[in-house]
């Protein structure tokens, strides 16, 4: 016998027995049941019928109102509430006691749907045949909350009993039989007494009889039940009081009954052992009469008719999947089939003092130290629309801290559930999980098991059956392997990622180290514990923060105005600042990457891993990091940039483009165009040439040139303005002429290399100004100033009127009165264009170039991963003991 306490002396249920068979038999309809309300229960018209009326009577529906059913999942139908949470009675209250209609999910997911036809209230029969030989059955209206009890007062008010405490004396017994003989008779076969809190209506619908065998409810009096399970006491030596008491508990627990205190703290199992029940096979052949179902101590030669008995009274679900525990904490008293009645299923521990709020909701309790509160979560695939399609796989994903392995391989993130895959919880719990629905599969945990993350344990372990030479030409082929995969251990990371660093001063790949550091994120989300992963991701950040700023201060060191001490002077050239801007564009370009790499992998860790707190902050500060970095060298590199347009734009002015040698039919070559306008394209190609050796990020680009352009406006505006209200000779149609001609060459030229759009945004100022200049002197002094504020609108009121009052109209000519501004738009002073005014860098959030689901097709990235990956190997080979190196016997030089 079972014991029915746990470890620390409280109640608990048993394994899976006897009447365990009758919840996994159909749990869909039963738990479709137990969360509704029921009118109570009621009387109908006595019915008669003949001996054909046998078998399994079902129950005969009566049509109802529509109300939203309730599903109530399996695993948790019988369990405690919180250990040590308000109780009714002595120690724990199980939820078995309670009101099947209080048995309602918290959670309203997936609840809400129309009734079937067995959720309605129904008729019931119920056989009579000890209170009146007319009659073989009397009907009344029963639903899923009627008690046995209520049914025998309403069946002995249908047979006209009405003699007082006729309910105690007479019994609603569950009777199983089959039909004899050419009449076609029903004989009883087994009987068990029902619990007069149990619920007859669910106890049918959750238990069908073997076949052959059918069922049936009868009313007998309680004195002839006793004295047959005495009569089989006598005959077998098998059942006494007590087993009968504990027997009587344990079936009114299964169906819902009420328990008494001092009956739960002597049983509380809602399941016997098989090895609890008289069913020898020698005595059911002695015995002609109807043998009872009460349980008792079974003899050797019973058990030959166990392994049948089984086949009807534990049954899994076939409409549900469900779990098998193979293991437990405390095996006696545990159930065996956690059944999904839910589309995702939450494992869990029992709280003292549960929370009040749904997301605390769990379905199965495991009791066992090492188990979380809300411990591990399976999503069950949704149904195809194509029955003949095969069904996706359920997902199970640990929740932070729980200790769980999947198919023998730690668990750290979701992935999918496939039928007969063993889910391990804890120290103690072992399950496989099951869906009857699906197609059936050989399980995929025969024998693999989990790996180092190193190469020797993926490709050279000696336990894995490989013999010497398979294990090198494994080796060979992941080193020349294109697959986007690089394996090392925790403790080569550092060493690994400062070679990262160090290949980007001597590698011509310039993406490598965002696609290198990308390949040892993936490394560690696949392999590693969760928390790695996010010190990984700000050890990274933190070496390219380093790595960049050493590139900044290295440059600043090498500018004109920092080596007056060395006695050089003079500007750098164009061709000096894009060599020494080279290794900033390029971790520019890299850390756009790797910020793109990094968010989409906090985004997968932190819904499918709930990481939270420290590891999220770290994430962020991280993410920080490289966002800092982004800024700093596009800060850096506009700088220097716009440090050389500085003394290149003024030019651009001054310059002739109408000279002998220069042909303006068409769009010539850089080296064929003005000198005056040589100096300043020649930058803008350098930088093209620059951003594109760099693999920058076009949005980048954009906007580089943006602020190029931006500078190169607002420099040539502003000297405009400045050299024209002094008294020079740039207000006048004949130099703006060469101004205007100068521009338009240079946004040509811009707009053959595909950046005309944006030029032509940011030169609209100072093309406005030049149109303006450019106006014959008789058609501008017939302009109004109204006129003149509609066709030059890139220019404020006080810098148009600035314009026209310096306008050099020829010796002692005043400016006409139509260009006198309005009073409310007089201003005597005018603001120059403000290089503070400069547009905003946006970081862009598509067109990145990385995929690192794809083989590696580029030449060059391959080498430089090729070459890391004989790198990790040589650390990790050094690693070894000097005697097992030959034995592994890879060599990374073949």
């Amino acid at each position: 016998m079972f014991s029915d306490e746990r470890k620390d002396g409280s109640p608990r249920f048993g394994k899976l027995h006897f009447p365990v068979g009758l919840w996994i038999n159909s749990p869909k309809k039963h738990f479709a049941k137990l969360g509704r309300r029921w009118p109570s229960v009621g009387s109908v018209k006595s019915t008669s019928s003949d001996t054909a009326s046998r078998g399994s009577e079902p129950v005969e529906m009566r049509p109802a109102k529509n109300k939203a059913a309730r599903h109530k999942r399996l695993s948790t139908l019988f369990q405690r509430s919180g250990v040590g949470g308000p109780t009714s009675g002595a120690g724990g209250r199980w939820a078995s006691e309670k009101k099947l209609a209080d048995l309602i999910d918290p959670l309203p997911e997936e609840r809400v749907k129309p009734p079937s036809q067995g959720e309605v209230p129904g008729v019931l029969k119920i056989y009579g045949g000890d209170i009146s030989m007319g009659a073989n059955y009397k009907s009344v209206l029963a639903t899923v909350r009627s008690t046995a009890r209520q049914l025998v007062q309403e069946a002995l008010e249908r047979y006209g009993v009405t003699q007082s405490n006729a309910e105690e004396a007479y019994v609603l017994c569950d009777v199983v039989g089959r039909v004899h003989g050419m009449d076609s008779s029903w004989q009883a076969q087994y009987l068990r007494a029902v619990g007069d809190g149990e619920r007859p209506l669910v106890l049918q619908d959750v238990w069908k009889p073997k076949t052959g065998f059918t069922r049936r409810f009868e009313i007998r009096r309680r004195c002839d039940v006793e004295r047959m399970v005495e009569g089989e006491d006598e005959d077998g030596g098998g059942i006494n009081s007590q087993s009968r008491r504990q027997q009587s508990r344990r079936s009114r627990a299964a169906s819902g009954g009420h328990v008494g205190p001092k009956e739960r703290a002597d049983n509380l199992s809602l399941r016997r052992s098989i090895s609890e029940m008289n069913l020898s096979t020698k005595r059911r052949k002695d015995r002609k009469g109807v043998l009872s179902m009460a349980v008792g101590e079974p003899e050797a030669t019973d058990v030959a008719s166990l392994e049948q008995l089984t086949q009807y009274l534990i049954q899994p679900p076939t409409e549900h999947p469900y779990f098998l525990q193979l293991l437990g904490y405390n095996e006696k008293q545990e159930f065996v089939i956690h059944v999904m009645t839910r589309r995702r299923h939450i494992f869990g521990r029992p709280e003292r003092r549960p929370a009040p709020d749904q997301s605390s909701f769990v379905d199965t309790f495991l009791n066992a130290p090492d188990i979380l509160p809300r411990h591990c979560c399976v999503v069950s695939s949704v149904p195809p629309a194509d029955p003949s399609q095969p069904r996706s796989s359920a997902m199970v994903r640990p929740f932070r801290g729980a200790s769980i392995t999947h198919n023998g391989a730690p668990l750290h993130r979701q992935v999918e559930l496939a039928p007969g895959d063993l889910l391990g919880m804890g120290q103690y719990f072992l399950f496989m999980y099951k869906d009857p629905r699906a197609a059936t599969a050989p399980p995929a945990w025969l024998p693999k098991a989990w790996v180092s993350p190193g190469l020797v344990g993926a490709l050279a372990c000696q336990a894995c059956g490989r013999s010497l030479q398979e294990r090198q030409e494994a080796f060979r082929a992941y080193l020349k392997s294109r697959e986007p995969q690089l394996r090392y251990r925790p403790q080569e990371q550092e060493a690994l990622l400062a070679e990262i660093v160090r290949l980007q001063e001597t590698s011509t790949c310039r993406l490598g180290p965002a696609f290198l550091f990308g390949l040892c994120l993936e490394h560690a989300a696949r392999e590693l514990e969760p928390g790695h992963l996010p010190r990984l991701i700000a050890r990274i950040a933190q070496l390219v923060k380093e790595a960049v700023w050493g590139k900044i201060k290295e440059i600043r060191d090498r500018q004109p105005e920092n080596q007056q001490d060395k006695g050089e002077v003079g500007n750098l050239s164009i061709e000096e600042v894009a060599a020494d801007l080279r290794p900033l564009m390029l971790w520019m370009a890299n850390s756009m990457e790797l910020l793109n790499l990094v968010q989409k992998r906090v985004l997968d860790i932190e819904k499918d891993l709930d990481l939270e707190g420290d590891d999220l902050e770290t994430c962020d500060e991280a993410m920080a990091v490289l966002d800092e970095v982004i800024m700093s060298t596009f800060q850096q590199s506009v700088y220097y940039l716009t440090k050389t347009l500085y003394s290149a734009l003024p030019v651009l002015l001054d310059s002739n483009p109408f000279t002998a040698t220069t042909d303006l039919s068409h769009v010539p070559e850089l080296s064929s165009m003005p000198e005056g306008i040589q100096g300043t394209l020649s930058i803008y190609q350098a930088t093209l040439e620059l951003t594109r050796d760099c693999d920058l990020h076009p949005d980048l680009v954009s906007q580089t040139f943006g602020y190029l352009f931006f500078f190169s406006n607002a420099s040539l505006f502003n000297t405009i303005m400045e050299r024209g209200g002094s008294g020079t000779s740039l207000f006048q149609w004949a130099k703006a002429v060469q101004i205007r001609t100068n521009l338009d060459l240079v946004l040509d030229w811009l707009q053959g290399i595909g950046l005309g759009d944006i030029a032509t945004e940011f030169f609209r100022k100072l093309s406005n100004t030049a149109n303006l200049l450019c106006v014959p002197k008789s058609s501008l002094l017939q302009a109004s100033w109204s006129r003149l504020r509609n066709d030059y609108p890139a220019l404020t009121p006080a810098q148009l009127q600035h314009v026209l009052r310096n306008y050099q109209l020829g010796p002692g000519r005043a400016s006409p009165e139509c260009w006198n501004p309005p009073d409310k738009e007089q201003c005597d002073n005018f603001k120059l264009f403000s290089f503070t005014d400069h547009p905003p860098l946006i970081l862009p959030c598509d067109g990145f170039r990385l995929r690192l689901s794809e083989p590696v097709l580029d030449d060059t990235l391959h080498r430089q991963l090729v070459r890391l990956r004989r790198f990790l190997w040589e650390l990790e080979r050094e690693s070894l003991p000097a005697n097992q190196r030959a034995v592994y016997g890879l060599d990374p030089s073949q």
